[in-house]
């Protein structure tokens, strides 16, 4: 793997290619060049052309989509078609099923869900339940959160508004008493306390990627739940379903794009519980972090941009040094949390 395209150079993929250009020759791909200085080649243009989209890929090794969840699906199909490798961010489960399928004909990897959750999360996860002779639950939770947060909803949007959309709406898969199953998003309120701090969780879509299928008959509770400040979730359910804006996504980002702008400091909070039995012991794992904004050669990175770029770059490194396979579809937890920690950007974590 040398040659390496990054489509999208917004708040995440500008980051994915710089550091991917400390190893690969890279070109961003976007409408309009970042404004800041950066250390790769660049070509504007628009990928729904078809031509465009065939002529930047002609001699790529590896495409990397940084692209909404709603765009992945046409830069997947001719990654396939070319036998080049594929990774993305998505978090949208009708997406990750169409690669999958295509996938068991490729020539090279398709390595869709590469983000924080899905992703890094199932990662650890999955290391944790190694620890066990027998899994009883595995819950996840993922927040991106302003540091400092102001008003009534708590929030900014410092990742994608049409993918926070898109989770909120759609239904979650969940194991629950054992079976396999769909629950409704913004459900299954919780409350959490971090260190002195009260936070809610509740039920999103897509945030357990293929776990669910991977440890169906293995155990009794398994789920993923977004982290948020207390009444994030009784306000969204009151513009999705009260004002009936559930139909009018792209009116829904809009609004919470302009009324909601991303901040500079912010906070990811990773945590993952894990109980089963050990022998005969029944015992309990917990692994904790959180994340906050970092210096990357000189330049400002918000902790979900370059949470969420890590995870991604990670992988590429992994697959180029055959730490993976490198061809057909890959499950983030079949990804072990060891050598994704091992890797260049994947340290960042630790």
């Amino acid at each position: 793997m040398k040659n390496v395209v990054v489509i999208g150079l917004g708040k995440v993929g500008s980051l994915v290619a710089t550091l991917l250009s400390k190893r690969f020759q890279v070109t961003g791909i976007d409408k309009v060049k970042p404004p800041v200085e950066i250390p790769f080649s660049f070509k504007a243009g628009d990928i729904s052309q078809n031509s465009f989209l065939e002529e930047i890929l002609l001699h790529a090794d590896a495409v990397v989509s940084c692209m909404p969840y709603n765009l992945n699906l046409p830069i997947a199909q001719l990654a396939n078609r070319k036998g080049i490798h594929y990774f993305d961010l998505t978090e949208d489960v009708g997406t990750t099923a169409a690669i999958r399928e295509m996938a068991k004909d490729s020539k090279a990897v398709m390595v869709p869900q590469c983000g924080l959750a899905p992703g890094f999360i199932g990662i650890v996860g999955t290391d944790l339940a190694k620890r066990f002779t027998k899994i009883r639950d595995i819950e996840l939770r993922v927040g991106a959160l302003p540091r400092y947060p102001n008003g009534l909803m708590g929030y900014s949007f410092t990742w994608s508004p049409a993918g926070v959309v898109n989770e909120y709406l759609n239904d979650a898969e969940v194991i629950h008493n054992g079976v396999r199953k769909m629950v409704p998003s913004l459900e299954g309120i919780e409350m959490i306390n971090i260190e002195g701090q009260e936070f809610e969780a509740f039920s999103t879509s897509g945030g357990l990627g293929t776990m669910c299928e991977t440890f169906e008959g293995k155990l009794d509770t398994l789920n993923y739940k977004t982290i948020r400040y207390p009444g994030h979730c009784s306000l969204m359910r009151f513009l999705l379903y009260e004002l009936i804006l559930k139909e009018k996504r792209e009116l829904v980002e809009q609004i919470l794009t302009e009324a909601k702008p991303a901040v500079q400091q912010d906070v990811v909070y990773v945590y993952a519980v894990v109980e089963g039995w050990k022998g005969k012991l029944l015992e309990r794992e917990e692994f904790y972090r959180a994340y906050h904004p970092i210096k990357i050669d000189g330049q400002h990175w918000r902790a979900i941009s370059w949470t969420t770029a890590a995870s991604i770059v990670s992988v590429v490194e992994m697959v180029a040094d055959g730490a993976l396979p490198n061809k057909g579809f890959i499950k983030q937890e079949e990804i072990t949390l060891e050598a994704f920690l091992k890797t260049s950007t994947g340290n960042l974590f630790d």
